[in-house]
């Protein structure tokens, strides 16, 4: 269970955790490595930050280009027998010394590899957050081992590009939603019920619940839940859209001055 300090750690405004970050390139894609470092940025500082992979290979070349570039340290695995993955092993050893040194708050493991549940199972097991990084592809076991899973699709660079012909249809499209225009995985029907179920569980007796409370509560339930696979860049803006679902009112509490985020479901809702 993880402790109320990690807890208090990763809900502060200013990232604090402590995180290695151990990166699978038989199983990761180097075009979202720069998605991949921002979003760990939110939860914290990369301490370490290795790759595990056969360098030698062809295969490889993609992740030599960007190794220097984002400081990520590799680390060769020859593959020494067909059909067999000692890159897994070397991996899964060297995150067990970096946990047993103690001086860390977490773990980013980024592969769509399911071999890795156990090893995010272990980690869990000390104490420590595990966030997973892999494509839409992995498979639920090591996604509901993680804390957090996000799925990298929704990290690459958007796909649209600027309209350099019209300038006004360009501010326009800015400005008309929240929508993000982003590399989104395949097509997702949005999950109305689960959504309302999570939203039941998290609220007051009066239907009420606090953002932050409801968006916690929603990883719990489903650690790879991630409003940008609806095309929302963050969950303010998802509830906001939703007007056939959510009331929504903002309060200011005693002692603060910044308005806060409230949401129930309409009572129309199904």
């Amino acid at each position: 269970m993880v402790s109320p300090k990690l807890i208090a750690k990763i809900e502060s405004e200013e990232p604090t955790l402590r995180l290695a970050v151990l990166i699978d390139a038989d199983n990761a894609q180097a075009a979202v490595i720069e998605g991949i470092l921002a979003e760990i940025a939110r939860f914290g500082e990369a301490s370490v930050k290795r790759i595990y992979g056969d360098f030698t290979s062809p295969n490889s070349s993609s992740w030599k280009k960007v190794l220097q570039k984002y400081a990520i340290k590799p680390v060769q695995q020859f593959a020494y027998t067909t059909g067999k993955n000692a890159t897994d092993s070397t991996l899964i050893i060297d995150a067990m010394d970096l946990l047993y040194t103690r001086r860390f708050d977490g773990f980013c493991l980024v592969t769509s590899d399911s071999d890795f549940t156990g090893l995010a199972t272990r980690i869990r097991e000390e104490g420590l957050m595990v966030f997973g990084f892999g494509e839409q592809k992995t498979p639920d076991a090591f996604r509901n081992a993680c804390h957090k899973f996000i799925l990298t699709e929704v990290l690459r660079p958007s796909v649209t590009e600027p309209d350099k012909v019209n300038p006004t249809k360009q501010q326009q499209t800015q400005n008309a939603s929240s929508v993000v225009l982003i590399a989104s995985p395949e097509t997702t029907p949005f999950p109305r019920q689960f959504i309302l179920a999570a939203l039941e569980e998290s609220s007051d007796e009066n239907g009420w619940a606090h953002l932050g409370t409801f968006g916690s509560y929603l990883t719990k339930l489903q650690p790879d839940f991630d409003s940008r696979v609806y095309g929302f860049k963050k969950l303010s803006d998802l509830v906001k859209a939703m007007t056939d679902i959510f009331e929504l009112e903002e309060r200011t509490l005693p002692g603060q001055t910044q308005k806060q985020l409230y949401l129930r479901a309409k009572k129309c809702s199904n």
